[in-house]
């Protein structure tokens, strides 16, 4: 029987469509559940993903608003059960203002980090680039990061993306949360902008939670799912095989960001 994952929409949502081509690309149901049915209708599905966008207009902090609704708790209980559980940009804000992710393995849905806003010398704090994103120390405990070697190219879009905490034992303990960093397209460890985006502490692109099964992830996979959409000039491998798609066909292949997708189908069918 095939998994299914819901696909969560907010008010504001805006990645909705593209998440579900990604699911379905790799072998998954996808469905569209919307922030206002009945909470309890979640509890059919074996995953869930909390697409980017603008939830409530990002109105007092990006995904404060949408952290509070109901759904929320049904994905908390789901979570506590090991269901997967994976944010994206929006949605990965939503998972830090409610406290699923850090999360701790008591099962306890207090707010140990944020996402505050990007931290960029003489600009707005939005901002868009392909970045690079390789494994954290925490990615083997992490079923969406699990196994992965090599630098995954993706788009980033955001305003508030910097993860930090002023907790200290949450910073102590943030290494092992930390699934995805970014990068140098080679895949060296770089803090500095514009290969760390947003000074985000320990250059922390994805965080999951103690579990390993929810994952908070600032970068947009999904809008990387065919090679088509990979830039000609983009440096490194991925780059190298861009260059070299010269038919329709050959740009339809799978991108980088097909490969967190995978990782997720793989734990649905163990």
């Amino acid at each position: 029987m095939t998994a299914r994952v819901a696909v969560l929409k907010f008010p504001g949502s805006n990645c909705e469509a593209e998440s579900v081509r990604a699911l379905v690309r790799a072998g998954l149901g996808a469905e569209v559940v919307r922030w206002n049915e009945r909470p309890e209708s979640l509890l059919e599905y074996d995953a869930y993903l909390l697409p980017g966008g603008f939830s409530y207009q990002d109105r007092v902090r990006a995904g404060a608003i949408a952290a509070r609704l109901p759904v929320l708790e049904v994905l908390a209980t789901r979570a506590r059960e090991g269901a997967p559980v994976w944010g994206i940009c929006n949605g990965a804000q939503i998972l830090v203002e409610s406290g699923l992710v850090p999360g701790d393995p008591g099962g306890s849905e207090a707010i140990g980090i944020a996402l505050a806003p990007n931290r960029i010398a003489d600009r707005d704090p939005y901002y868009t680039r392909w970045v690079y994103l390789v494994p954290g120390p925490g990615a083997e405990r992490c079923l969406f990061t699990r196994g992965l070697t090599e630098p995954l190219p993706m788009p980033m879009a955001h305003g508030e993306g910097r993860f930090v905490t002023a907790d200290a034992a949450m910073a102590r303990s943030l290494p092992e949360r930390l699934a995805l960093a970014y990068a140098r397209p080679d895949g060296r460890p770089e803090t500095a902008f514009p290969w760390t985006p947003n000074g985000s502490a320990l250059a922390a692109a994805g965080v999951a939670n103690a579990a390993g099964n929810v994952l908070a992830l600032m970068p947009h996979p999904e809008r990387a799912q065919v090679l088509a959409q990979v830039p000609e000039w983009l440096e490194g491998a991925w780059g190298d095989r861009r260059r070299r798609g010269h038919t329709a066909e050959a740009l339809e292949v799978e991108g980088p960001g097909m490969v967190l997708f995978h990782a997720l189908a793989r734990a649905l069918q163990r």
